[in-house]
Formats: structure tokens, C-alpha cells, sequence
């Protein structure tokens, strides 16, 4: 179906709601599911509700469709990364966990035929009591309770390699209505009056950067999303082009026609390959639809859109680095001014959005600024999707209003900690984000509220530490991160972050001294103050947070040589017990620095001066003779 006019959109929508499925088979396709089965358990769903006979719409190959009434579709992410692969069953909102091929015929043969759950693949938790708590039904799940799905409205619920499932969904409505109805002007204003600040890290108004971009003269110019998401553990804009690709292409559209630009780019890394396979799919059926490329809905305006694949540099996530990748160059950053809007992509002005940020824009145009601030803080309007891992009961791509308190988001929606252990921290914003101690989990999360704190937003990495967690490795580990990323451009952030790295490896080996301890520190400051961009200007970070927050945890570590969650190797010392030792002389002979002594019949002696604290000699030993024993503070 090609779209000359708005009407004709309208008109097939509006027979697209009526021909709509409500009894849906969903099976999550996200990259995490496939990982885990979920190819397999939606390929035995068509073969069993085929041999069934049953009322279904199977879409096995794609191209092979037959039309009936109970639709089976593979769709995004649907949430709890963890617990796939997931398989919803609509209307009735039943969600089944860790579905396998075998579990298939029970599921139609129990819920779709008969209308009953299968319990044993539902969420469940052991209550104190002992009685068990199921949650069959996904409005009653506490992972789901109070999130407020606005960016991730279609993901885990459509198709996103079918275009008429997101039409179905007013998909394409807010196009039509900016191409129609308003100005670009009217558009920058509605998103302005909206308060929508970019999702990607740095927080600035989004209608401020196109009203600055509207604003230059200039022949050409460009939009492009970012999707350059290079956080260790964060997924969310993968999973948001992986979902729903066409929510994310019609906010380019609309950026394009605020600022004037006829042509986008969407530059993703190459290492999010089932994220690039539906945005060319989702282009290329946009354009068959004549909702990209010439006179759009018969409206004469023209936009065009390319995919770039990014190398994985962490850098190119900073605007003037992807701008540069993008342009063929090596990805380093540019001083600024002049900024993007003013001179970007060769040469010309430009917007660059996060991938998250542009998939707001559809609904906001839909429904008004004043729905959108009814999310969120006056501040922080919306919502903000994170990827919550570490150390939490339910790990996975979640979606909350903006104002929610860290406890909230970690002990409600993520379920608490792990094993009864005790929180102690979260890392939030990345390896260039802030770690948190307890006293701030009634913190709100939003731009201001974690900036005071010394963290940021970021693009909405999550890391729940619980008290086996050294801070000290965290600092160091992210420190490591930030240091490879470093593109060495300029001197602050090249040498800068070789030097904290440098530090931070002396003090978990136990060899640092309180000097090293206040050069740490003085080092972050001038990386914080005098690096060219983003990435240095923030990589001390971890650092500066974990010294303020944590800062008796390094003085164990430097001062008494003690690591109290008993994870730095440098602190833990390795003692032969006699009475186990037979003698043998293995622990001697894998030794490789020669401290283990002895001689037949008698048991062997660790040099405490001389062991480097391998471990070779424990993996080594057949009667479990070897002992680890962890420093305490006053027998360092």
C-alpha cells in the first residue's frame, strides 16, 4: 500500500483497527530471547497451532502469511531480559516465562483452548511464609506495577518488521498531522512547551537544539539519530530499534521538518546486528509506503534516510566524533563552538538526537505537550527507560516516570537484591555516571536531583552493587573502560585517565600510600575541568563519587592493606593447612616464583614475602590443603 494523502493513511488505519487482532500469541524476538530459544519456541507455536487447526494468523517465513483470526507474532523486548524466552497471551495479558520448545503444546492446550494457566511458567516469589505468590497476569506483576510505558509503548507488543502493526497503532498520525497542520515552527514549539530534554545523557531541551539549527541559514541541512549506545550493560536504545524501528524514523522525519532538513542519518553500532536488520526493513517499507522519499503524503516534502554503521568506538557516542565517523574520518571529538547546529555534518547545520529522544516525539505530537508533562517532574517532564542489572532480582529494560526514587526503581521494580544480600551502592549514567551509597535511594531520579549528587543521568545504564561489591574494583573497572575508550586526542583525558587507572591498579594490588591517594583525586579534578569532551570531562566520574561517598573503603585498602568485600587478590593471602597437607610437592612445582618449601613426609610452607597471590598453588592441590585467608584490619 503506497499513502499519496493523509487521508489515505487515515482510511487504511482506520480498516487496519477494524481487521485487528485482539487474541495474540506474543513470543519475545529481542536479542535476548533469541539468545536463549526463542526462535525454536515460535517456530513449534506456528507448527502446533497449525496441526491444531486452530484460528491463528501464522507469519512463518514472512512472506508466507495465512490470513485467520488468533495471530501468532514474534515482537521486541518485552522486559525481564532475564526470564526468557517470554511468551504473552492477549487479551488476557498472561505472561509465561522460560518457555520452551516442550512447553508449547501444554500453553495451547491449556490457555488458548481451555482458558487456564500454567502455573509453573509464570512469575512467582517464595514469601517468608512459605507460600508461593504468582503473578500470571502482567498488569499484577511488581517488575511491571509502576512503570509507565510511553517510549516503549509498542515494544513486546507488535511486530516491528510488519508496518501495518504499527499503523494500526496511530503509527504515522503525528507525520501526517506535522505536515498538514503546522508549522515547523508549531513544531518546535509544541516540543518546546513539552519540556522533552534529550534522552542520550546531557539532558539539553530538545526544542531549544532544533530551534537553534531552524534558525541558520543554510542549503542543506541534516538530522541524524543516535544509536551509538556504548555503555558496558546498557540495551535500552538497542532494544528500542529493535522493537519498534518506525516510532524511532517517524520522530527523524519530524526532526527533519522542524529544522528543514531533508536528509538523516541513523548511525548505529555494527554490534547491534538485529537492531540494523529492522531499521533497513522498517526504511524500506516506509519508503514503499511513500512515508519517506519524495513529496510525502502529497505534501511536497522530501526527506531521505541512511543507515551508518558505527566501528564500537565509545567516543563516537560525542557529537562531533559521530559526526566526524559518519563523514569517513576517525571518530574524535572537535572543540565547540561552533556547535552542531551551527556547522556539523560537512559543514552543515545539523540535529543530533538520541534514539530515545526521537521516539517521544510521535506521541508528543499525538497527544500534546501538556499529556507529556503530566509524566514526570516540572523539571524533568516524561519518562526515562533504563537497563537495570547488577545485583537485582530482576534484571532487564524497564521504563518509569521521571521523579521515581532509586528505592523505588531498585527494590519495587527491580525486586530488591539478590540473595538477601545488603544494597550498597548503584552506579548510575554509565562508566561515566556516579556511584550511589544508601542514603541517597530516596533520591528522584531525574537531571538535577542526580547532578547535585555528582552523578548523571546518562543514557540510562543502571548497576545495583550489593555488599560483596569491592567500590574500589568498580572505580578501577570503569576507569579501565573510560581509559580504552579514550580516542587521546587531547593530553587531559589521554595521559589523564592512563594516570587514575595507574593509581586505582596500585591501590587494589596493595601497594598505593595516602600520597597516591590525594594525587587520585587532584588527577580527576583537572581531567574533569580541562578535557576537550564529554568523555573525559566525565570519566573521573566513578572516581570522585566513590572518594565522597566511599572514602573509608580506600583508606582500608591504602592504609591497612584490607579489601572488606574481600575481592582484591593483592589482600588475600594463601596458608597451607598441615593437617591436610600430604606432601606431594604439586603446589611447589606450579609455584612461579618459587615461595613453597619442603621435603617428603613433612608438610609444606607458604613465604608470605615472596607469594604473589596467584593461586596456582590452591587450584593445583588435590586434598584441598591450601587455605585463603583475607586480611582484616590489625593483621595486615
Amino acid at each position: 500500500m503506497r499513502f499519496a494523502t493523509r487521508s489515505d493513511l487515515e482510511e487504511y488505519i482506520g480498516s487496519l483497527k477494524k481487521q485487528q487482532q485482539k487474541q495474540r500469541v506474543l513470543v519475545c524476538m529481542g536479542t535476548g530471547c533469541l539468545a536463549k530459544g526463542a526462535e525454536a519456541v515460535y517456530r513449534r507455536f506456528a507448527e502446533v497451532l497449525a496441526r491444531e487447526g486452530l484460528d491463528v494468523l501464522l507469519v512463518l517465513d514472512r512472506e508466507d502469511v495465512v490470513k485467520q483470526h488468533f495471530a501468532l507474532c514474534p515482537t521486541g523486548c518485552m522486559g525481564i531480559c532475564e526470564t526468557g524466552p517470554r511468551v504473552r497471551v492477549e487479551p488476557h495479558g498472561i505472561q509465561y516465562l522460560r518457555v520452551r520448545p516442550e512447553d508449547v503444546e501444554e500453553i495451547v492446550e491449556e490457555t488458548l483452548k481451555k482458558g487456564n494457566i500454567v502455573y509453573r511458567l509464570v512469575q512467582s516469589e517464595v514469601l517468608p511464609d512459605g507460600r508461593v505468590q504468582h503473578w500470571p497476569l502482567i498488569k499484577d506483576d511488581p517488575f511491571y506495577r509502576k512503570q509507565v510505558r510511553l517510549v516503549l509503548r509498542n515494544c513486546g507488543t507488535i511486530d516491528p518488521e510488519n508496518l501495518d502493526e504499527y499503523l494500526a497503532r496511530d503509527g504515522y498520525l503525528a507525520l501526517a498531522r506535522v505536515l498538514t497542520e503546522m508549522t515547523p515552527e508549531d513544531v518546535i514549539g509544541e516540543i518546546m512547551k513539552s519540556g522533552l530534554r534529550g534522552r542520550g545523557g546531557g539532558g539539553f531541551p530538545t526544542g531549544r537544539k532544533w530551534q537553534f539549527a531552524r534558525m541558520v541559514k543554510a542549503d542543506k541541512k541534516y538530522v541524524i539519530c543516535n544509536g551509538d549506545e556504548g555503555d558496558p550493560g546498557a540495551f535500552m536504545n538497542r532494544c528500542l530499534m529493535e522493537g519498534d524501528p518506525h516510532a524511532v524514523l517517524e520522530g527523524l522525519v519530524i526532526a527533519g521538518y522542524a529544522i528543514g532538513a531533508q536528509e538523516g542519518y541513523i548511525y548505529v553500532r555494527a554490534e547491534y546486528p538485529l537492531a540494523v536488520k529492522r531499521l533497513r526493513k522498517a526504511i524500506q517499507d516506509a519508503y514503499q509506503a511513500g512515508l519517506l522519499g519524495e513529496n510525502i503524503l502529497g505534501t511536497g516534502f522530501r526527506f531521505d534516510i541512511r543507515i551508518k554503521e558505527g566501528a564500537g568506538a565509545f567516543v563516537c557516542g560525542e557529537e562531533t566524533a559521530l559526526i566526524a565517523s559518519i563523514e569517513g574520518k576517525r571518530g574524535m571529538p572537535n572543540p565547540r563552538p561552533p556547535y552542531p547546529a551551527q556547522k556539523g555534518l560537512f559543514g552543515k547545520p545539523t540535529v543530533i538526537n538520541n534514539v530515545e529522544t526521537l521516539a517521544n516525539v510521535p506521541a508528543i505530537i499525538l497527544h500534546g505537550a501538556e499529556w507529556f508533562r503530566s509524566f514526570g517532574t516540572a523539571t524533568s517532564p516524561g519518562t526515562k527507560t533504563f537497563a537495570l542489572t547488577g545485583k537485582v532480582k530482576n534484571t532487564g529494560l524497564v521504563e518509569v516516570p521521571m521523579g521515581i526514587t532509586l528505592r523505588e526503581l531498585i527494590f519495587d521494580v527491580g525486586g530488591g537484591i539478590q540473595n538477601g544480600k545488603r544494597f550498597k551502592a548503584v552506579q548510575i549514567g554509565g562508566p561515566s555516571g556516579g556511584c550511589l551509597p544508601e542514603a541517597f535511594l530516596d533520591l528522584p531520579v531525574d537531571y538535577d536531583s542526580l547532578c547535585g549528587a555528582g552523578a548523571i543521568m546518562g543514557s540510562g545504564g543502571l548497576v545495583v552493587l550489593d555488599e560483596d561489591t569491592c567500590i574500589v574494583e568498580v572505580a578501577r573497572f570503569f576507569m579501565s573502560f573510560t581509559q580504552s575508550e579514550s580516542c587521546g586526542k587531547c593530553v587531559p583525558c589521554r595521559e589523564g585517565t592512563k594516570h587514575m587507572l595507574n593509581i586505582l591498579q596500585k591501590i587494589v594490588d596493595g601497594k598505593a600510600t595516602l600520597e597516591d591517594l590525594a594525587l587520585l583525586e587532584e588527577t580527576a579534578l583537572v581531567v574533569k575541568d580541562a578535557s576537550l569532551c564529554g568523555l573525559g570531562k566525565t570519566a573521573p566520574n566513578p572516581v570522585l563519587t566513590t572518594l565522597r561517598y566511599f572514602r573509608d573503603e580506600y583508606i582500608d585498602h591504602v592504609v591497612h592493606k584490607v579489601c572488606p568485600a574481600q575481592v582484591c587478590q593483592a589482600m588475600r593471602e594463601f596458608w597451607i593447612d598441615p593437617e591436610k597437607c600430604r606432601a606431594c610437592g604439586k603446589c611447589a612445582r606450579v609455584c612461579p616464583v618459587s615461595c613453597i618449601s619442603g621435603r617428603p613426609k613433612v608438610p609444606y610452607v607458604i613465604d608470605q614475602a615472596k607469594c604473589i597471590k596467584c593461586g596456582s598453588c590452591f587450584e593445583a592441590c588435590p586434598f584441598d590443603a591450601i587455605v585463603i585467608k583475607w586480611r582484616r584490619k590489625g593483621n595486615a
